[in-house]
């Protein structure tokens, strides 16, 4: 399973990173997007990923040292959620403005010739 979860990390930012660097605007977008997949799946695994076993232990469960998934990376998940999802709205908005503006949607704002 760590495997399967690494490589599908290293996938998302990788390809992330691939996006970001090309010239149009919604690719850049993109790739953000998938940029911040891989960075919340990080986070969500280093609460340890635990197959059958509960999501926190009450206090008289504490005693038999049960492992428990950690809360906290998950609340943090939660919330990257949110605020990645009103950046990219708010990053959406941008763009279409500049597209407006300049008629283009290369983050330069210059059409090249080779484009089509």
């Amino acid at each position: 399973m760590e495997l399967i979860l690494a490589l599908a990390i290293g996938i998302l930012f990788g390809s992330g990173v691939w996006l970001v660097l090309r010239p149009r605007s919604f690719q850049v977008i993109t790739g953000l997007l998938l940029l911040s997949y891989a960075v919340n799946l990080f986070i969500f695994i280093t609460g340890r990923v635990h197959i059958n076993k509960p999501p926190l232990t009450l206090p008289e469960q504490a005693a038999t040292a049960m492992q428990y998934a950690d809360p906290l990376p998950q609340g943090l998940v939660l919330t990257a959620i949110v605020i990645g999802f009103a950046t990219t709205a708010l990053y959406l908005v941008v763009l279409l403005g500049s597209r407006g503006l300049t008629g283009t949607d290369h983050v330069d704002g210059k059409e090249r010739e080779h484009d089509e």
